[in-house]
Formats: C-alpha cells, structure tokens, sequence
C-alpha cells in the first residue's frame, strides 16, 4: 500500500477501522533494526492489542443482550396491574350481562301492563277525537286524582291476585288440608271485597268512569255490566268446573242463579229509568239559552247522584253472590272456584291483549 491508497482498511477480527500510518510504522520499524524478532514481538503486541479490543466489544455486544432476556423473561409490575386490570373488566361485565338478563326479564313481565295501558290511550283518543274533554272523563294521567289513585291501586290489585291464583293452584295440587285451605279462600274472598271497597271510592271521583270500565281491558269491557261482571253469568261459567256437586248444591245454585238474574233485571230497570230522565232533564234547557243552565245542571247533577248508588249496588249483588257460593260449596270446591273465577279473568286480559298486538294489513 502507498499514501494514495485507501486511508483505512477492515480488521475481520474486530469489525473496526484501523489506520495505514500504524502498519507503516510497523514497516519502518523492521527496515531499521533488521531484527524479525523486534518485528515479530511488535506484531504480537499488535495482535494482543488487537485480541483485547475484539474481545471488549464482543463483551460490549453480549452482556446487554442477556440483561434483555433476563428482563424479558422477568414478569414486571406493569404486567401484573394489566392482568388484573383484565380479570376486573371481564368480571364487570358478567356483572353487567345478567343485570341486562333480569332486566329484559322484568320488561316481559310488565308488557301485558303496559298493552292494558295503552288499549285505554286508544279509547280516550276516540273520545277526544269525538270532540269531548279529555280531562272530565276520569282517564288515568288527567285532572282527576282520584281515578289515578284507582289505577295505582287497581294495578297492585291484579298482581295480588295473580300470585294468590299461583298458590291456590299449588295448594290444590299438594293436597293441603282443609284448614290451610279455607285460609286461602278467606284471602282470595277478602281480596274481592277489597275491590268493591277501590270502586265504591273512585265512583265518586267520576261515575261514568267507573260505569263503562275504562280501568278494564277491552274484552273484560265486552261483558260489562254496570262496572263490574254480571254475577248470573259468572255462575254460568263457573258451575260446569265444580263438578260433581251434589243434588242439594245444585238446587241452591239454581235458586242463587235464579235471584241474581231479578236482582240485575231490576238494577237494569233501574238504569234504564235514570238514564231516560237524565236525558229529559238535559233536553228540558230552552232554546237559546247555550251549553249550560243553572237550574238544568243542578237537576242533572242529583240524577248523576242516583248513578253512583247504582254501581254501588251492583257490586254489593257481585259480593253477595261470591258469598253464597262460598256457603254451598265445600271448602275444597270453593277453592277451585275462586282459581277457576281467577284464571277466567286472567285468560280475558290476555285476550285482551293479543287482540292489541295482532298483526295488521297496511292500509
């Protein structure tokens, strides 16, 4: 090599540079003394130094590689908080995948409720749309609190006895005793007697409410009677399920049957006599002296007293009969008839409500 040439050259043993003034020194050196020891031991110095520098780089290179593997292979802390962090949103959301099953559980549970509800938005909106106000006609939600006050405790009414017709059937199904039986027909009675006591209140809140059923659903309101079953009828549903009754029983429901149908021919008199003075009354106004006339409204008024009595009556008939029933039959029969009166309105309001939902042909 001359000065011109390539001003470094490739160590292969230590991967670095080496200048060519060092190798020319080298060549000096052995001119002068003419000694191949003297060179020969500064070659040897050479390659020692040479040797020492390949082997501190390589322990440069190698000694942070194994520190990596040791500090891969060694779990940290942030590792560990990620992991857990992982198991707690994992257990969250379990959490929150059954809380949105009950939910969704719940929801179907009040979904006949709510289709109740809104069979009687439709009917306000009929009357509404017939040109009538809305807030004289006792719906739930308007100015009149003690209709409200009905349905909250009318809705509290229909879950009670839900669960009273889910123990009843049980009880005739672990073949209790006549004793614990008659407990749960005292109950079931109670509770009837509780709604007569709801009604007699919110009739006089607003009586024409209380006469069409509005608080019903649409098919319990198809075999309306004065705001409540008519109780002849029910005995002739009822009957056919308490077989076999002896041939004492069967006279006394006859005779029960046979009164019923007097006394609601008689109330139904009575309602149609009310109704045709009521209107007499209202007609009577003379001509020109606009929507309202203080001498008619105050007649009207007490005609629309005599109403409220009505409706009253007729669910003291409903009471009466459901005690008498509960004095023919046995205690093992009345339980069956108060499951099968229980389960007869239950089947009305679901019918009720698959009527609401039924698939319609567009229009």
């Amino acid at each position: 090599m001359n000065s011109t040439s390539t001003q470094f050259v490739t160590s292969r043993r230590m991967g670095a540079y080496e200048p060519i003034h060092q190798i020319s020194m080298w060549g000096e050196n052995y001119k002068s003394n003419g000694n191949l020891n003297a060179s020969a031991s500064i070659l040897v110095e050479a390659d020692t130094k040479l040797s020492s520098q390949s082997e501190d780089a390589s322990h440069g290179m190698l000694g942070p590689s194994n520190k990596y593997d040791q500090e891969a292979t060694k779990p940290t802390d942030k590792v560990q908080r990620r992991l857990a962090q992982n198991r707690e949103a994992a257990r969250k959301s379990r959490l929150r995948k059954k809380a949105y099953v009950q939910q969704l559980e719940t929801s179907r549970l009040k979904l006949i409720q709510l289709e109740q509800e809104l069979e009687r938005t439709r009917q306000q909106d009929m009357y509404v749309s017939g040109g009538l106000d809305a807030s004289h006609l006792g719906f739930s939600g308007t100015m009149n609190s003690g209709v409200a006050a009905f349905e909250m405790e009318y809705k509290r009414w229909v879950e009670e006895q839900n669960r009273q017709i889910c123990e009843l059937r049980n009880a005739l199904n672990a073949h209790i005793s006549d004793v614990e039986l008659r407990m749960l027909v005292d109950g079931g009675m109670s509770h009837y007697f509780d709604l007569f006591r709801m009604k007699a209140t919110a009739a006089k809140a607003d009586v024409f409410y209380m006469m069409y059923g509005m608080w019903k659903t649409s098919a319990e309101r198809f075999f309306l009677w004065i705001g409540g079953f008519r109780p002849s009828e029910l005995l002739k549903v009822l009957v056919p399920q308490l077989d076999p009754l002896t041939e004492q029983q069967l006279f006394d429901v006859c005779n029960l049957k046979q009164s019923c149908q007097q006394a609601e021919d008689a109330l139904s008199q009575g309602m149609e006599k009310l109704q045709q003075t009521l209107a007499e009354t209202v007609a009577a106004g003379q001509l020109g002296e606009g929507s309202y006339a203080p001498q008619m409204g105050t007649t009207a008024m007490e005609r629309l007293e005599a109403l409220v009595t009505f409706v009253t009556q007729a669910d003291h008939l409903r009471q009466e009969t459901l005690q008498q029933m509960s004095r023919i039959l046995t205690t093992r029969q009345a339980a069956r008839g108060l499951l099968a009166l229980g389960e007869y309105f239950q089947r009305l309001r679901a019918l009720s409500s698959l009527w609401a939902t039924r698939p319609r042909e567009p229009a």
